[in-house]
C-alpha cells in the first residue's frame, strides 16, 4: 500500500467503529462499512479518529481494528489516529499500524500545550515518536483539543517537518486558515494537502479556498466525494446545490454528543452496519430525535429527486 504524500486529495472517511448491542466490536459490520465507504466514493479511510470512538477502544482492540481495515481496504489508503496524551503510546502504535500497511498516522495536540513554542516543539518529537519517514496527518481541532495553532506556529511545524504531509483542518471559523496556508504556498513554502473535517459543514467554502477535499464523516459520504468532484471540476454552483439538499441533516449530526449517535443511526437503516449502538460511555438517540433525523432525511430525498 502506498504511503501518503502531500499531494493527497479527495474523501477520506472517518470510520465509525461498529459495536453489538453488548459493547463487542461487530466485525462484520466493520468490514460492511468499509466496502460502504469505498462503494459510496471514497478516496481513503480514516480509521481510530475522534468519531470513531478511538478512546473507548483498547490497544489491543485498535490494532485490530486497523489490521481488519486496511485487508478490507483492497489497497486504498488507510491512515490510523495514534493521538494520544503520552508518546510511548503514539510510537508503539504507529509502528504497528504501519508494519501493517497503513499510509500514515494522524495526531492531534494534548490539551495540555499552551504556548507556540510547545505545540511546535510537541509536534517535532511526535513526528519523531511515529517513526522516520512515516507521513503524518496534522489534526488541528481546537474545538476538542482547545489547542489553538496560529498561522505562524502551523507554518514553523510545516517547515521544520517534513514529515507531515496533510493538515486535517478542524479550526472553526477557520477558512482564513486555508488561504493563509496556500497563500505562503505561492510564496515559496512548501506543499501540504488539506482535507477538511467538521462534518463537512463548511465543504463548498472549504474547496474555494483552496482545500483538497474532506477528511469526516457523515452518514451520507457519497454527498462529500461529490461535492469534492464538482468543486475540483470548477462546477461550484452544481456543488453548492448538491450540498444544500443534504445541509439539514449535516447541522443535525453537528450537535455536541449527539453527533455520532446520528451518524450511527443513518448508517444502520442504510445497512452499512448493523446496529446503531455507541459503547459506553455514550447512549442512542431517543423516539423523538429518531423521528426528527427521519423526516430530515424524508426532505432531503425529495430535495434531491429535484435537483435530477
Amino acid at each position: 500500500m502506498s504511503r501518503l504524500t502531500a499531494e493527497a486529495n479527495g474523501v477520506f472517511v472517518i470510520s465509525v467503529t461498529p459495536f453489538h448491542e453488548n459493547g463487542a466490536i461487530d466485525f462484520d459490520s466493520l468490514d460492511r462499512v468499509t466496502d460502504f465507504y469505498l462503494e459510496k466514493g471514497a478516496t481513503g479511510i480514516t480509521v481510530l479518529g475522534m468519531m470513531g470512538e478511538a478512546p473507548k477502544l483498547t490497544q489491543a482492540e485498535a490494532r485490530e481494528i486497523v489490521a481488519r481495515v486496511i485487508k478490507r481496504a483492497g489497497g486504498k489508503p488507510v491512515v490510523a489516529g495514534v493521538s494520544a496524551p503520552g508518546l510511548a503510546a503514539i510510537s508503539e502504535l504507529s509502528s504497528a499500524v504501519m508494519d501493517m500497511g497503513a499510509a500514515g498516522v494522524m495526531i492531534a495536540p494534548p490539551s495540555s500545550l499552551r504556548t507556540d513554542d510547545q505545540i511546535a516543539g510537541y509536534y517535532a518529537q511526535a513526528c519523531q515518536a511515529a517513526g522516520d519517514g512515516v507521513p503524518v496527518v496534522l489534526q488541528d481541532f481546537p474545538l476538542s483539543t482547545g489547542v489553538q495553532i496560529s498561522n505562524a506556529t502551523l507554518g514553523r511545524i510545516i517547515e521544520d517537518n517534513d514529515q507531515i504531509v496533510m493538515l486535517k483542518h478542524e479550526d472553526w471559523p477557520g477558512l482564513a486558515k486555508i488561504s493563509a496556508l496556500r497563500k505562503a504556498e505561492s510564496e515559496g513554502r512548501r506543499r501540504i494537502s488539506i482535507l477538511c473535517g467538521n462534518g463537512a459543514l463548511f465543504l463548498p467554502e472549504e474547496m474555494g479556498r483552496g482545500a483538497d477535499g474532506a477528511m469526516t464523516g457523515f452518514g451520507y459520504p457519497e454527498m462529500m466525494a461529490e461535492v469534492v468532484a464538482l468543486a475540483g471540476n470548477g462546477e461550484m454552483d452544481r456543488a453548492q446545490d448538491l450540498f444544500d439538499a443534504y445541509l439539514p441533516l449535516v447541522r443535525y449530526e453537528q450537535q455536541p454528543g449527539l453527533g455520532l449517535a446520528v451518524r450511527k443511526h443513518v448508517l444502520a437503516r442504510r445497512g452499512a452496519i448493523a446496529s446503531a449502538a455507541l459503547r459506553k460511555p455514550g447512549a442512542g438517540l431517543q423516539p423523538a430525535a429518531i423521528a426528527e433525523v427521519e423526516r430530515l432525511i424524508e426532505r432531503q430525498t425529495k430535495k434531491l429527486k429535484e435537483l435530477k
